[in-house]
Order: C-alpha cells, then structure tokens, then sequence
C-alpha cells in the first residue's frame, strides 16, 4: 500500500507540481488550497505525511500543524518556506514539524527528505514491534514450567525487577541464566532503554577493559579513534554481565568502582564519568570457592550479591521436563513446518530419566534434533541419541539375561556415567560413589573399564 501524503498550498503551480512529482514516484496524493480545508481533510482521512506552506491565508502552516497536535494526528510535517520565513520555520520545527524545505524548491531535496521520513517512520515501527515482542518473549507468563522450584523463581523476579539492586544469578550451564537477566530487564522501569550482554569469558583480557569503559584516541596501540564502552552503551539500561567470575583481577578493582561509585573512567583518561546502569551477573562457579583460591575479589562478591537467584537444575524440577519438552516441541515444528503431533510415552519417559547434565539448552537441542529424524506422528524413543534408546531397552525384561549379567552391566553404565561427570577424576569419583579409591580401581579392572 502507498503512503498518502496530503499537500496544502494556496499557490496552484506549486501545489499541482508537487502533486505531481510525488504521484510519479508512486505515492498516493491528496491537496488542499489552505489550512482550512486541509484541517477538514485531517478530520475525516488518515495520512503518513503532510506537506505544508508556511504562509497561506486564513489558517497558517504553523496553525494548521498546532491543531493537528490536537487532533492526535500522527502524520509528520514538512513545512515549505520562503527564506525570509526562515525563523517561523524554525519555529515550526520546534512545534513538532519533522522538516522544512526552502522556496524555490528543488524536488530532488524535497524527495530525498520525503523517503527518509518515511524510512525513520518505517524503523520505528519495526523497532517498536521488536521491543513488544521481545518483552512477550521475556514476560514470565511465557516462561515454561509449574514445579515448586521455578515458581519460587518467578515470585523472586516478580519482587526483585522494578528495583534497581544488583543481581547475581547463579545456577549450572544451560539453566537460562541470561533468559532470567532479560526478564528482570523487560518487567523493570528499564525496559524502553538497552539491554547489554557480555560473556565475560569471551574477550581476551587485554581488551575487555576497553569493552566496558570505552578508550581515548591514543589510548592504546590501535586506538584510532574515542570508543564507547559498554557501560555507556546500557546508560539508563541493564549491563548483564554473563560469566562475571573469569573478569580479570585488575579489571575486579575497577569494576567494584563502578558499583560503589556509580562512575567509571575511559581508558587513556582520568576523568570519571557518571552512570546509571542497573547492573546484573551471573556465575556458574561457586565464586565463595573462588574467593578462597584467590580468583575473585571477596569485596566484590558482597556489592554483585545484594540479591541473588539462584536456578534449580532439571533434576531439581523433573515434573517441568515434558512441558519443557513440548514447548521446545511446539517451536521447533513450527519452524521446520513438521506435523508432528506430539511425543510418545517411551520417549517421553526416557526423556524424564535422562541426567541432563546440559540442563534445558541440552533438552532443546535433543527436542530439535528429534524434529529433524522424526519420520511419523508422534517422536519415539528411535528418534533421540543412542545413549536414550540403550535406556529404554535396559527397561525391556525380555532383552536384560541372567541376573549377573544384569548387576554386570548396571554397575559398568553406572561407574562410566559417574566417571563422565566427574570428567574421570577417580578420586572425585570415588567419593561421590561413596567407595574407597582402592574399591573404585578393582571395579575398573573387573568391568574391563578403560578410563
């Protein structure tokens, strides 16, 4: 559909050209002779913009731009102005007009001003669209799962996110660390301001600091020009700082700064510059651990952890694994345009009982590689890894033998399991198997275990 465009002016070559020039390039048309029967025209039509004279008799640009602020009318306004008006058209601008052109006009001008209207008007849209959506994405109604444990998250961010407290959000790889700092964005008097995320552990340490403060030209080899940090950048906003605990020490210092003081300094600079950012963090470490090998400053646990919130792994809330299941269902057959109706109780039995060491990201992952190789209506247990189906089978009597072969193979799939997540430390494991480190080695050599 074209953008309408009404154009007023009481001098019939100027308005008729304009017309014209703007028809021709595709756009739809309308004209008054004056203000007045232009402000009739804006009480019974819709229009995207409004090109006005300045000097008309009766009702003036600059009246006619008034009353349309009264009426709500959202259409911008382009005001066309002899030089000598240049001071009323100024005038205009400060009203609310959008632009102004100068008589005689140059049509190239006149269209060049005419399509960037439109395109700023087009990326406010866009931009007001994503912000709704991405605060429904981020809206906890949306977040999936009814167990004791997650509600008890949701009461906390449902408390926590209109103050402006600092966070520290702790919980295993892939329990949605950063989908919890984006909810505390999105249901915070922040939301209409920027949302920054930084992975802590992915810039190298001779950069990051520049990253967050920002540097002067010279600062640095390579500093070619000043640079905004991302500090800056979240002025007014949320800095969710992901993976706080591999910040360097040096950087820990001036960070606790910036948390006490509410200021930070620009790299190459001394000047202290202010900041309103509330901040977040989240951890996969025990930093208190941390603290005590010397890796992390205790002074800066204590001003990160005013509130923290800590997530509960899958198996803390195995009741919520199918409707994670199915939601992760539902997302991906939409994508992938697959009528797939649904997940058969075998598999999703076998998805229940599965030690999901990668949490609710390793969860979607094998939901969207079951889209992909499911082949009938419903996913069954053929469709997931070889570790879900060697599960599934070890529940089938007619296939498990004699009952020695039975405990044989249990106990071998236990202590490799119990290696794997101790990342084959046989002390560790040793210790979470509840056995002597002497026992553990005879089981090895016993179940021709190699690890």
């Amino acid at each position: 559909m074209s953008e309408r465009i009404l154009v007023v002016d009481d001098e019939d070559i100027i308005r008729e050209s304009l017309s014209f020039i703007l028809k021709k390039e595709g756009y739809a048309v309308a004209e008054a002779e004056n203000g007045k029967i232009a402000y009739e025209k804006l009480l019974e039509e819709t229009f995207d913009l409004v090109i006005s004279d300045l000097e008309m008799p009766g009702m003036k640009g600059i009246q006619l731009l008034e009353e349309a602020k009264k009426l709500n009318v959202q259409a911008p306004f382009i005001i066309v102005t002899a030089y000598g008006s240049l001071d009323t058209a100024i005038t205009a601008l400060r009203s609310g007009a959008s632009d102004y052109i100068l008589k005689p006009l140059e049509f190239d001008e006149l269209l060049l001003k005419v399509r960037r209207i439109f395109e700023i008007r087009r990326l406010l849209l866009e931009n007001r669209i994503l912000r709704n959506e991405i605060q429904r994405n981020y809206d906890f109604q949306n977040f999936v799962g009814k167990s004791e444990a997650i509600k008890k998250i949701y009461d906390m961010i449902e408390t926590v996110a209109e103050t402006d407290s600092t966070v520290l959000i702790t919980g295993s790889s892939g329990t949605g660390k950063e989908l919890v700092a984006r909810a505390l964005h999105f249901k915070s008097r922040r939301k209409d301001k920027s949302f920054i995320a930084v992975n802590c552990g992915a810039i190298s340490e001779n950069l990051i600091e520049s990253e967050l403060f920002g540097h002067k030209k010279g600062a640095f080899t390579g500093a070619i020009s000043d640079k905004e940090g991302l500090v800056k950048a979240a002025d007014g906003g949320t800095l969710f700082l992901d993976e706080i605990s591999e910040l360097p020490l040096q950087l820990q210092v001036k960070f606790l700064r910036v948390l006490q003081q509410r200021e930070y300094t620009p790299v190459g600079t001394t000047l202290a510059l202010p900041v309103n950012v509330r901040f977040v963090a989240s951890t996969n470490r025990n930093l208190r651990d941390e603290i005590k090998a010397g890796a992390f400053r205790e002074d800066l646990f204590y001003r990160l952890n005013v509130i923290e919130i800590n997530l509960p792994s899958l198996k803390e809330r195995e009741e919520d694994i199918p409707m994670l299941a199915d939601h992760f269902l539902n997302k991906y057959r939409k994508e992938m345009n697959r009528n797939i109706k649904g997940i058969d109780p075998e598999a999703m039995r076998a998805l229940v009982n599965y030690e999901w060491r990668g949490e609710v990201r390793e969860l979607e992952n094998i939901i969207e590689r079951a889209v992909i190789f499911c082949k009938t209506d419903f996913i069954t247990v053929k469709d997931l890894p070889e570790i879900f189906r060697k599960a599934a089978n070890f529940s089938d009597f007619s296939k498990l033998g004699s009952l020695e072969v039975s405990v044989r193979r249990f106990e071998k799939e236990y202590i490799l399991k119990a290696l794997d997540s101790n990342e084959f430390n046989k002390e560790k494991t040793a210790e979470m198997l509840q056995v002597g480190l002497s026992t553990l080695y005879r089981k090895l050599k016993e179940l021709d275990i190699t690890a």
